[in-house]
């Protein structure tokens, strides 16, 4: 945390000028928000399609490994802090095979997770003439039949049988080989941006430093924001060049209590998780990275400073954490009409929400179904004006006055209707400034 005195209101680290902190809680929630999106390449797992991933989901089952497996990093790594994760998986790789005892078998999906498959045909201790065939993976049991022949296995959630010629016969057990991950093209991430366009998501992540797709990613979200309604981010590592507040720079990563280093790349996916789950009154600054023991590259006070001016999202170390320094965007080219607070991804959060909700409830509730006459018009301000009046009670917008800051008025032609709206943000506590008089 920085700190020390102060002659002038300048500073431009978040901090405390001199020795005192404070914090902000969140009280509630406006709209849905907690659904994080990222394409990874990975060893197992159904390809170019959206898998939507819970905390509760069985990643065993769908993805070959379980949460603490390190393939499976920025899956743990997002769900620390979101409620849903949009996976798909960019790469098809080539699936395993093996052959013996009269069977052939194929690994379900492409990847070097099918080479820890085994098949294992033994003979039935109650039943004459049949055989139990066991699915392993990595050694556990994941699928285990009783059959007479090849023709009556069915295929598992692991494994593809093909019969071929032979009866079946008793075997120690084969394993399946050739497993491969296979290379992801920029076409995949292509693809992946199309079938998220239609997916309801707050953030989405780049786990990649290719500067390419980093150009990618920013043309889509600004797309998405200002062709499209959709307001949401994403996050990118070291491209503050983007000077958008859709786009997140992330500057730096973290060591966890565990050893792991989570690089500026790996860090990503946390900051996705992090940010699609703040709710709309919440801010991440100083918000710990979880299991963090420090960063993995720590920075001075100077370096921070030219970091935030320069619009980038970074973790500093404080009391034996890694903290966000500042919630903060990568837009910097402030001007009249857009001013800093943009760059407050708090802010954002709470204009994204409004613009989010209203276009929604104007869809569910008033297209098509309402008259555009004085009553039509007057249910529609009292629907904005509950919705304000909910988000000031939460601490997202303050000074609200309904009767001042919301005019619904009827446009030239008869299905057009003007919306004008006033609302002020509510920001958090980042800096104070203290006199300290002896007496």
């Amino acid at each position: 945390m920085a700190g020390g005195t102060w002659t002038t209101p300048n500073k431009v680290r978040p901090g405390v000028y001199t020795q005192i902190s404070s914090q902000e809680q969140p009280i509630g929630r406006v709209g849905e928000r907690g659904i994080a999106a990222l394409g990874l390449s990975l060893p197992w797992g159904e390809p170019q399609k959206m898998i939507t991933v819970t905390p509760g989901t069985n990643l065993f089952e769908v993805l070959g490994y379980d949460v603490t497996a390190p393939q499976l990093l920025a899956v743990k790594e997002v769900l620390k802090r979101a409620g849903t994760l949009l996976l798909y998986r960019l790469n098809s790789g080539t699936q395993a095979t093996g052959t013996a005892a009269g069977l052939k078998v194929n690994a379900r999906y492409g990847g070097e997770r099918g080479n820890d498959i085994q098949i294992v045909i033994e003979n039935a201790v109650d039943d004459t003439g049949k055989f139990v065939v066991s699915t392993l993976l990595n050694g556990k049991v994941v699928n285990k039949q009783l059959v007479s022949s090849a023709e009556d296995l069915k295929s598992n959630l692991y494994v593809e049988f093909a019969p071929e010629t032979g009866d079946l016969a008793a075997t120690a057990g084969f394993s399946l080989t050739g497993g491969a991950n296979g290379t992801v093209t920029n076409q995949e991430h292509v693809d992946f941006l199309a079938a998220l366009e239609v997916q309801d998501f707050q953030t989405v992540g780049l786990l990649s430093s290719d500067a390419t797709l980093k150009s990618l990613y920013t043309a889509f979200i600004k797309r998405l924001r200002e062709q499209e309604g959709k307001k949401v981010q994403a996050v990118l590592t070291d491209y503050p060049v983007a000077d958008y507040e859709g786009i997140i720079s992330v500057k730096n990563g973290v060591i966890l209590s565990d050893g792991t280093v989570i690089d500026k790349v790996k860090a990503v996916a946390w900051v996705t998780g992090a940010t699609a789950a703040a709710a709309i009154n919440e801010s991440l600054t100083y918000a710990a990275y979880d299991e963090a023991v420090d960063t993995d590259i720590r920075m001075s006070h100077t370096e921070i400073e030219a970091a935030l001016t320069n619009g980038e999202f970074l973790f500093s170390y404080s009391g034996g954490k890694a903290v966000v320094e500042q919630d903060i965007n990568s837009f910097t080219s402030i001007e009249p009409a857009k001013a800093r607070h943009f760059s407050k991804n708090r802010v954002v959060r709470v204009l994204d929400g409004i613009a989010n909700d209203l276009k929604l409830l104007f869809e569910k509730s008033y297209i098509g179904k309402v008259d555009n006459n004085v009553d039509g018009r007057t249910l529609f301000w009292a629907e904005c004006a509950a919705y304000f009046t909910s988000l000031q009670h939460i601490g997202a917008i303050q000074n609200f006055n309904a009767n001042e800051d919301i005019v619904v008025t009827p446009g030239s032609e008869g299905d057009v209707l003007f919306v004008d709206i006033k609302v002020q943000p509510v920001d958090a506590i980042e800096k104070v400034y203290m006199k300290v008089k002896v007496v």
